[in-house]
């Protein structure tokens, strides 16, 4: 991502970090080095998911696609009520490994877990960005009270590659003491911050007028003073959510302005294609984005808003979101699109010093596909890519072997 792609490349790792990126003929190796030769392959940096609902991953096609998003909120209630705290366990772990399988070294998963999320985060070697779910509309203690209790738990859990932050989850589910408390008490930590945004067109309706199938349900379970006064994006700056450590997810509906206010605060937007399609939104305002000067990310969403077809089950990756997007928007261009999966999700994280690109002194976060085309197609042929990767390294330790490779390192 930081330069046009290079045949016959090479990388030299040393201490979990890219030490020369180049043509393998300058490469100059010494004899006592270990030497990975991948084939006809393509060498990518890690993917990086910048949202992921990973405890959802076992309600694949559980779910019919909705007549309306609350109808969908409600099913998914419903369904989450029916496991134990066993199921999901077991629904994360499975995400977990199916990113690992499809390349994603690095993901911001929205974790709803609490009690066995130190546990959870033992389990994998994700670079792992732990957004702490917060939800509020009838409550019952009050919102400092609920961030107190998020703070104490994200300020516990041992050391893992990665972060934690907050989620306040979205405008309808929360009030606005709890998105103003959240963002405080976030950047008073320094972590970041992410909500579902202007995601539904019932969402719009309810914060710009008002009215509407999610403002009927909820107006009995929510005050509704801050409805009917501007768009979801506007509520989120009044209340303070706003700014460079914010990813705003989904953002598929927008009023006159609110492309504008976004890119003044510095926000990231996160799409995710495949999730989008599920619920047949409006066309993703991509360009209006990226003319505004957003930085523009993808993410999975999660499993349970992603469509079932007849033959091979989804799964968690970032190559079918990236695929999706592309089927939908020939707009952008499938280098841009490359870079929307890599370095502009580490640079919504705060890490595009350390990730997101094959360049020397960032950390050595890989993976490989096999691709056989020529090298003016080779973004288009990554793009289209199907099936687990060959291999995925993160820090430059392998963390994911293709079936069949037993080893993808040997010496010469």
């Amino acid at each position: 991502m930081a330069s046009p792609p290079i045949p016959n490349g090479a990388v030299r790792i040393t201490e979990g970090r890219l030490r020369w990126v180049g043509p393998w003929n300058e490469a100059n190796p010494s004899p006592d080095d270990l030497r990975v030769d991948l084939g006809d392959a393509v060498l990518l940096p890690g993917l990086v998911n910048a949202h992921c609902h990973l405890d959802y991953t076992q309600l694949r096609g559980l779910l019919a696609p909705p007549r309306s998003f609350p109808d969908w909120i409600k099913a998914i209630l419903a369904a989450k009520a029916a496991w134990s705290d066993d199921d999901f366990a077991r629904s994360w772990k499975d995400g977990a490994a199916q990113l690992l399988r499809h390349g994603t070294t690095t993901v911001a998963n929205i974790e709803t877990q609490t009690t066995a999320l130190a546990s959870l985060r033992s389990f994998t070697p994700l670079r792992l960005h732990s957004f702490l779910e917060l939800t509020g509309v009838r409550l019952r203690r009050p919102p400092a009270t609920l961030v107190d209790e998020a703070e104490s738990l994200l300020s516990s859990l041992p050391d893992h590659p990665g972060a934690v932050g907050l989620s306040p989850h979205a405008p309808y589910s929360t009030v606005p003491e709890l998105l103003s408390e959240a963002a405080a008490r976030a950047r008073r930590h320094g972590w970041r911050l992410t909500t579902h945004l202007a995601e539904s067109r019932e969402e719009f309706e309810m914060f710009m007028y008002r009215r509407g199938p999610m403002h009927d349900w909820l107006h009995n379970q929510r005050p509704d003073a801050d409805c009917g006064i501007g768009s979801p994006i506007q509520h989120a700056e009044r209340h303070g959510l706003l700014g460079p450590d914010f990813l705003a997810v989904h953002v598929n509906y927008l009023w006159d302005d609110d492309a504008r206010i976004l890119a003044a605060h510095g926000c990231s937007v996160v799409h995710c294609p495949r999730s989008h399609a599920y619920f047949r939104h409006q066309r993703f305002p991509s360009e209006m984005l990226a003319s505004a000067g957003i930085n523009l990310c993808l993410g999975t969403d999660s499993l349970a808003s992603t469509r079932v077809s007849p033959g091979a089950a989804p799964e968690l990756s970032m190559f079918s979101e990236m695929a999706a997007f592309a089927a939908h928007d020939n707009t952008v261009s499938p280098a841009a699109i490359l870079r929307m999966a890599t370095i502009h999700g580490a640079r919504a994280l705060g890490l595009d010093h350390e990730l997101g690109a094959l360049a020397a002194g960032l950390r050595a976060d890989l993976c490989a596909i096999p691709v056989h085309a020529a090298n003016d197609e080779i973004e288009d042929a990554v793009l289209h890519h199907t099936g687990p990767a060959l291999g995925t390294w993160i820090e430059g330790a392998p963390v994911w072997n293709q079936p069949g490779v037993p080893s993808l390192i040997r010496e010469r």
